[in-house]
């Protein structure tokens, strides 16, 4: 039988960790004297108390590792557990929040999707933006761990090439991973504080320099106005744009960097053509901004840049309302959410590797007709690729293209429209933040969604997450025989 115990456990202290961190937003509602800080006050001491008793109650069961299908049940659960509780202050404060909305919004926090269920933004105690944020910069450093530890082991999705990379040929540089993990966690907040010094350098006040800072590195999104980043122009736009692209590229390559061998960084091929993607993609976004609408040059390459960046991030930001773009441009932006950043990033969606794994694996398929008696071998960046990886990596767009359908369709049949279903559906597995059209895209937010969308919404959002197979696995009847 599966021992739920040392899962329990974990489980147990990262809520302890989530509770403790509800302090910070304690103080600033305290510093402010609006009397929202006994919401963060009750809620922390709750969420402290059920998972200190939960990680008392299981520590008996600790053992050196976890089996594989601890590790899938660990994965999703932590996934679950942490916005139940990361909801309550939502419910509580200000924003009274039904349940379903309170966790939505948690949700969209933890998995840095960025969608949201709040309107008035600009009036909410500050405690409550902080806390937005804080949700999202935690999701973000938790899912580099995920990619750097778990995925790899648990074989998700073909992340299992990167697993010699980051810990045995990492091993040459650094002894062990969990020196790697204590060099990314320092990397991943000094970024964080070097982003909110620099939108406070650019003019943004402190907190909303902080708040930005936190949704920015995480790639999340959540910004303290209904605007977002509208509220902000010119050099700002440029500097979120360089830390969002910062925050998709894989942090195994600046924790080599910070122990001076920066030429990996240099020659990673996935960074390479993430970079290339966005420089063609601005350059027609620009194109066609400066010959079809009335932008001036500078403008049209800003607003590119910026919206480009954010939504292939899936950070989710947006400066201007490009449903009014025409058609072309907002097809551009549905079909570049599904592409996202590097793997070992902040970044989400399908991320870059895969397609070049299967535009590699495509090339050499059609090579083999062409000469039937030749060998031919799929490589990345060199090194032979495995049948089980490229199968991993298969698989993965099957699921994730078949996952897509079905969420489409599952809130088609709740009354919603057909752009809302679909760009809903690709928004939430992606985990890019803003959809499509009047209700769900950059102009509107998502709470006007019914019930059930919402939770349909908020499941997704976990699996795309998780990078679908996580979530799967822990479904399958075999997975829980003994």
């Amino acid at each position: 039988m599966l021992d739920l115990r040392p899962v329990g456990y974990v489980i147990g202290l990262l809520v302890v960790i989530l509770g403790a961190m509800m302090v910070f937003p304690l103080l600033v509602d305290l510093l402010d004297g609006r009397g929202e800080w006994h919401v963060f006050l009750e809620s922390a001491v709750f969420t402290i108390l059920v998972g200190g008793l939960l990680a008392l109650s299981c520590a008996n069961g600790v053992k050196e590792g976890l089996s594989i299908r601890q590790t899938f049940l660990l994965t999703t659960l932590v996934w679950v557990a942490l916005p139940l509780f990361g909801a309550i202050p939502l419910m509580l404060g200000a924003t009274e929040l039904r349940f379903v909305d309170a966790f939505f919004e948690a949700m969209s926090g933890l998995t840095t999707t960025g969608s949201t269920v709040i309107s008035g933004l600009d009036n909410l105690p500050r405690g409550l933006l902080l806390w937005r944020g804080i949700l999202q910069w935690l999701g973000g450093i938790g899912i580099i761990v995920v990619a750097m530890v778990f995925l790899p082991e648990l074989r998700v999705g073909g992340m299992q090439i990167f697993r010699s990379e980051a810990f045995d040929t990492m091993g040459k540089i650094l002894p062990r991973a969990q020196a790697i993990a204590k060099q990314i966690a320092l990397i991943y907040v000094s970024l964080t504080m070097i982003c909110a010094l620099v939108y406070m350098v650019l003019g943004m006040g402190a907190f909303d320099a902080l708040v930005h800072a936190l949704t920015t590195m995480s790639t999340g999104g959540f910004s303290n106005y209904d605007a977002s980043f509208a509220t902000f122009s010119g050099p700002t736009e440029y500097a979120a744009s360089i830390f969002m692209i910062a925050a998709a590229l894989p942090f195994v390559r600046y924790v080599q960097l910070v122990n001076g061998h920066g030429t990996p960084l240099l020659r990673d091929s996935q960074i390479r053509v993430f970079m290339i993607t966005i420089a063609v993609l601005v350059a027609v976004t620009t194109g066609v901004l400066t010959t079809v609408f009335p932008h001036h040059p500078e403008q049209a390459f800003r607003e590119a840049l910026f919206n480009i960046t954010s939504i292939i991030s899936g950070t989710g930001y947006a400066s201007v309302d490009y449903m009014q773009w025409g058609s072309f441009l907002i097809m551009v932006f549905f079909f570049i959410g599904l592409i996202g950043g590097c793997a070992g990033s902040t970044a989400c969606s399908v991320k870059i590797f895969r397609y070049q794994l299967l535009f590699a694996s495509i090339k050499v398929q059609i090579q083999r007709i062409r000469s039937p008696h030749g060998v031919f071998l799929t490589r990345y960046e060199g090194r032979r690729v495995d049948a089980d990886v490229l199968s991993s990596v298969i698989s993965f767009f099957m699921f994730f293209v078949v996952t897509l359908g079905i969420v489409a369709w599952m809130l088609a049949l709740t009354g919603l429209d057909f752009v809302t279903s679909v760009s809903g559906a690709a928004t939430a597995v992606a985990n890019i933040g803003p959809g499509l059209g009047p209700v769900i895209g950059p102009a509107g937010n998502f709470s006007t969604l019914n019930d059930p969308a919402k939770w349909i919404l908020s499941a997704a959002m976990l699996i795309g997450r998780l990078e679908l197979m996580a979530v799967y696995a822990i479904l399958t009847v075999r997975f829980w025989r003994a």
